[in-house]
């Protein structure tokens, strides 16, 4: 199963394993990971499911679309320009077995 690690600002790490064609948003929520609130559930229509991936994913993440490239500028924390996505848009599966994010300050 995929697995897809949140790292909090205090050190800790919250493993959690999914289904294939789980978000990180999606994850997050429903196994109650604090610091990710997908507001708008999944809609690419907020920034609370901000997160940073660890620098080893990017190579294997999709391209950032216009619209994730639009809802970035509206995060609550600084914007990684490198490392910042949207968690509902990174969907683990075949192709991203594995994941590890930091988690934000605050998205709100």
């Amino acid at each position: 199963m995929p697995q897809i690690f949140y790292h909090q600002q205090d050190g800790h790490v919250d493993e959690v394993e999914v289904a294939r064609g789980a978000t990180v948003m999606q994850s997050a929520v429903s196994n109650g990971i604090d610091g990710i609130v997908g507001v708008c559930g999944g809609q690419m229509m907020c920034a609370t499911c901000h997160v940073y991936v660890h620098e080893e994913y990017l190579d294997q993440l999709p391209a950032i679309s216009e619209e994730e490239e639009e809802m970035l500028e509206e995060t609550a924390a600084p914007r990684d320009l490198r490392r910042s996505r949207l968690g509902c848009q990174l969907i683990l599966g075949k192709k991203l077995p594995e994941l590890h994010v930091d988690i934000p300050e605050t998205q709100l």
